[in-house]
């Protein structure tokens, strides 16, 4: 078993209301569960639309055909008709589009009719769309009903009673006059363990939780603010302090001082805020300040695309900043990788003193996966800050003291007698400004090259799926992993394919551990796969291992890559092997 519904419509008209309680239903049932969007810039009007795919099986990626297309626009109709499968059907109300289709794979329901009638509201038509999904796939409404309690509790009895009309009067027209639906999700009868469902941002957010965080501050900009809205939701739980700043240049110094001030901080924006944040990247690599940054990709230049996804900053990310210091960058695949990579971002950037990127885009922070659970045995918080008596202990304290390692204990201001100093001029071993070169090259070498073997050190290599041996190989890095891992399920059928996948990229992954190089060698065809024009993974590739390849495939119109298109072009190349 494997659907897709596609809810297709204009800004404003609860496309997404539709598609998320679809998608908890659907997780809370059991299914394995992964959604993703489309949607312009716009807080009304325009095209947008919301993809569920249900399976009984893994899935991690949306479908390129659709089963159930419920459309509250002429232009879902236009678009998205010819995605239906054989047996797809499409649902609509003729009286709201003012037009009728006489197509057999149409099926006319008046959601505007049902919802005043039965639910005492035309507002309730997504409850109406809703139970009428779920009539065509055979579900009861019992649990959607669970929902509604929990969603519409504070507003009162008679609304939830009114969504509960108007989704059986949904669900009871769909069942009585969709003849020709051919849709089952199998026994209801047997039991399903719920599974979580969780998309990125909230998954980099819900890291930062787990990982202590006490501080947040950004500015809001598509599509980084979800992460800022999860660890707002989590404020008083965890006693967390988020502030909303008036630009990204004053997010990142008020993070920084956070920091500095002895409490994990974190700041996160897209491209164009980035690129304010990187005099404060470089303050916090002088002054050796633990920071965490999350960059949301989007297309650019400028405000480019908007809502749409893209996979062009890793460069950027990668070389930011004035001046020579290390920074570690992460691109997560999935969300348990985003929550996964998060916490490590914090630690590393807590023990060596440096800024860790954590790098998503539009398709990562906004599609929906379901996992049972995360491996919470993969986090772990180890405190580096000396407080109170290990602090005041000391007989005496530089913040800046020249170590082999290259670093050094990081006192917290107040807590004790000592002075913790620091300046964003270069400075001695106590934290104050100097001007000779033996100072200069002393303090480059303890920021730089005494720090990065131990960072190394930390980096893992990258994750085979696949062949062991493949003569076929798929290299990809952050969001595109859900959908490699699909390719490589369809091409291994006829072909020994495996998917190379990079969460941890900058330093770049070393090969003492895992000579990832001998597989890409010894393959027939290797491959590069980046969503962005210049191909700039394959080019890092290049930069640190000499490796070129023969091959990649860019995409950059601003939406992610498909399976089956992606699929084809491939096959394309291995049949001329």
């Amino acid at each position: 078993m494997d659907y897709s519904i596609k809810i297709g419509g204009e800004a404003g008209q609860g496309i997404q209301t539709i598609g998320g309680t679809l998608a908890k239903l659907f997780a809370k049932s059991g299914y394995n569960v992964f959604t993703n969007q489309d949607y312009e810039s716009r807080i009304r009007g325009g095209h947008n639309f919301y993809q569920v795919r249900l399976s009984d099986k893994p899935i991690s990626a949306p479908s390129d055909t659709i089963d159930i297309l419920v459309a509250f626009d002429k232009e879902s109709i236009e678009y998205h008709a010819k995605e239906l499968t054989k047996n797809g059907q499409i649902i609509y109300d003729s009286s709201a589009l003012k037009e009728k289709h006489e197509a057999p794979y149409f099926l006319d329901i008046p959601f505007v009719n049902l919802a005043t009638e039965h639910g005492g509201n035309k507002i309730m038509v997504n409850s109406v769309a809703i139970g009428s999904v779920l009539g065509m796939l055979g579900e009861n409404l019992d649990m959607l009903f669970d929902i509604f309690d929990k969603i519409f509790g504070k507003k009162g009895d008679e609304i939830i009673k009114g969504n509960i009309n108007a989704a059986n009067a949904g669900h009871d027209y769909t069942v009585k006059h969709c003849e020709s639906c051919a849709f089952s999700t199998g026994d209801n009868d047997i039991a399903k363990q719920p599974k979580m469902l969780i998309a990125g941002n909230d998954a980099i957010g819900l890291g930062a939780v787990a990982s202590g965080l006490k501080f947040y501050s950004a500015y809001p900009m598509t599509p980084s603010t979800g992460i800022m809205n999860y660890i707002a939701g989590k404020e008083a739980e965890y006693g967390i302090i988020v502030e909303q700043a008036e630009d990204e240049i004053s997010a990142i110094n008020m993070a920084i001082g956070a920091s500095f001030a002895g409490v994990r901080a974190m700041t996160g924006s897209s491209g164009g805020g980035f690129a304010l944040m990187v005099e404060g990247l470089s303050l916090a690599g002088m002054t050796e300040t633990p920071i965490v940054v999350a960059l949301a990709q989007r297309p650019g230049p400028a405000t480019g695309f908007p809502t749409r996804t893209e996979q062009g900053d890793l460069l950027f990310a990668i070389y930011s900043g004035h001046g020579e210091f290390p920074r570690v960058i992460f691109a997560p695949g999935t969300p348990e990788q985003a929550f996964i990579l998060t916490n490590k971002a914090f630690e590393i950037s807590e023990k060596y003193q440096v800024p860790v990127i954590i790098i998503t885009d539009q398709y990562l922070a906004d599609s929906e996966w379901t996992f049972d659970r995360f491996d919470l045995d993969k986090v772990s918080y180890s405190d580096q800050r000396l407080r109170g008596n290990a602090l005041q202990d000391l007989k005496e304290y530089n913040r800046h003291t020249f170590t082999e390692s290259g670093v050094t204990a990081m006192g917290v201001p107040g807590d004790s007698t000592h002075l913790v100093v620091t300046d964003s001029d270069e400075h001695d071993e106590a934290g104050h400004m100097v001007e000779d070169a033996e100072t200069r090259d002393k303090m480059v070498d303890k920021r730089l090259f005494k720090k990065l073997p131990g960072i190394r050190e930390e980096i893992s290599p990258p994750v085979i799926y696949g062949d062991e041996k493949p003569d076929i190989v798929l290299v990809c890095w952050g969001s595109t992993y859900g959908i490699l891992k699909e390719v490589v399920n369809l091409l291994s059928h006829d072909n020994k394919v495996a998917m190379m996948h990079f969460g941890e990229i900058y330093p770049f992954p070393d090969t003492a551990k895992f000579n990832y190089l001998e597989i890409l060698k010894n393959a027939s065809l290797a491959f590069c796969i980046e969503n962005n024009a210049t191909g700039q993974f394959a080019r890092l590739i290049r930069a640190e291992t000499g490796f070129e390849f023969k091959v990649k495939i860019n995409q950059y119109d601003g939406r992610p890559f498909k399976v089956n298109s992606l699929r084809e072009e491939l096959n394309a190349h291995i049949a001329g092997l």
